[in-house]
């Protein structure tokens, strides 16, 4: 009796999951794309204090859907330091490609790779050298459960003055969870709590290691990520729980994030 109907329930169990594809974490990287000719817009606000300093940024995404698995965008933002430039910061370009993805009946996996190029446009905020980001994620969604990891590295280019920041790797493991289980045209939310690690080289000048540069930190951030049908608010603080860095450097105090999306 079920047989003749077995395509239809199958269906019926992973619509749920797929109404869940839009989240990823707050901090770190998952393996979201958007579906072909979508358009998604992403103002998002950053804050950071370590010591006395402290920085705030506004910042603008733009993702274009090139096909259900390749998206392609833009971001830029405007940087406003206690101390320092401010300004517009050097707009990246930047495109994620998802080639695995595994269905089951109320749960998606996926893979995906990201690449992010960030030119010197001579902004005032910007960092006057050619940057890169390369990233590997991967991410399990269920009607109730989610995780993530990701593994990030940033190649940061000399600029005229021959500096050289360190490059970067970023290490992120997530776990998130829907207390209530919702349907799309519900709101809908899931509580997360990521921890990310930043592992960053010292910074060299015209060859030389410069002393008070580089070092390692790790964050235990939660979070959530609230949806109602094509709009989402993501939002989050990351709390410093280790600290090693070079020199005379001034551990993080907090850094808190919130993003708007929209998804056309």
């Amino acid at each position: 009796m079920f047989a003749r109907y077995r395509h239809l329930i199958a269906l019926g169990l992973l619509l749920p999951a797929q109404a869940a594809v839009a989240h990823d974490p707050v901090f770190g990287l998952g393996p979201h794309v958007l579906y072909k000719g979508g358009v998604e817009i992403a103002p998002q606000a950053d804050r950071r204090r370590a010591g006395s300093d402290a920085d705030s940024e506004l910042a603008l995404e733009l993702t274009y859907g090139l096909t259900g698995d390749w998206a392609i965008g833009v971001d830029s933002g405007y940087a406003n330091p206690r101390a320092g430039s401010r300004g517009a910061d050097d707009p990246a370009l930047f495109s994620k490609y998802r080639f695995w993805r595994n269905d089951m009946p109320g749960v998606q996996e996926s893979a995906a790779v990201l690449l992010k190029v960030k030119p010197d446009s001579g902004a005032a905020a910007g960092t006057g050298s050619n940057d890169a980001i390369l990233g590997l994620t991967y991410g399990y969604e269920s009607r109730r459960w989610y995780r993530w990891a990701s593994l990030r590295y940033r190649h940061n280019g000399e600029d005229d003055d021959g500096l050289q920041r360190g490059g970067r790797w970023l290490i992120d493991f997530v776990g998130g969870i829907r207390p209530t289980p919702s349907g799309y045209l519900e709101p809908d939310t899931v509580w997360l709590l990521e921890l990310n690690g930043e592992i960053t080289r010292q910074a060299r000048r015209k060859g030389d290691d410069l002393p008070g540069t580089g070092g390692t930190e790790w964050f235990l951030s939660p979070g959530l990520f609230w949806t109602y049908r094509n709009f989402a608010v993501k939002a989050g603080v990351q709390i410093p729980v280790l600290g090693d860095l070079n020199g005379a450097q001034d551990d993080s105090d907090y850094r808190a994030r919130l993003v708007l999306e929209w998804h056309l």
